[in-house]
């Protein structure tokens, strides 16, 4: 059985930084490709981050790039997310996943699967 759990998330001010963790269990973590994913109310769940499984390819997308950095410990099956510089429009539920690919197609939330129950990301201006 599947088990996704992200944590890190909190209601923070503009301008600083959280550090997401995601760990997994049930599926081969060492070979999978993962992902962040976010959802804000109304808003479709769209991919933010996406890393392979040795963490040589890594895909982000524009408006988080230079802020915001994937990483992965295979050993300890963790995903994290560091987020910096936090903006009002990062506001989100954020969510950990698998994914096909880290690329620009298969980062999205249309191809994520084995979600996990998200952490809340709320930052105040």
């Amino acid at each position: 059985q599947v088990e996704v759990v992200e944590s890190g998330g909190g209601l923070v001010q503009a301008g600083v930084s959280l550090r997401l963790s995601c760990t997994a269990s049930g599926l081969n973590f060492e070979v999978a490709t993962m992902g962040w994913f976010r959802q804000a109310p109304g808003k479709e769940r769209d991919g933010v981050a996406c890393i392979n499984w040795s963490g040589m390819k890594v895909y982000y997308i524009d408006s988080v790039k230079g802020r915001f950095t994937i990483s992965r410990d295979n050993a300890k099956k963790t995903l994290y997310l560091e987020m910096n510089s936090l903006k009002p429009k990062d506001a989100a539920e954020y969510y950990c996943a698998t994914t096909p690919a880290a690329n620009d197609e298969y980062c999205s939330g249309s191809w994520a699967r084995n979600w996990g129950q998200g952490t809340q990301v709320t930052v105040s201006s």
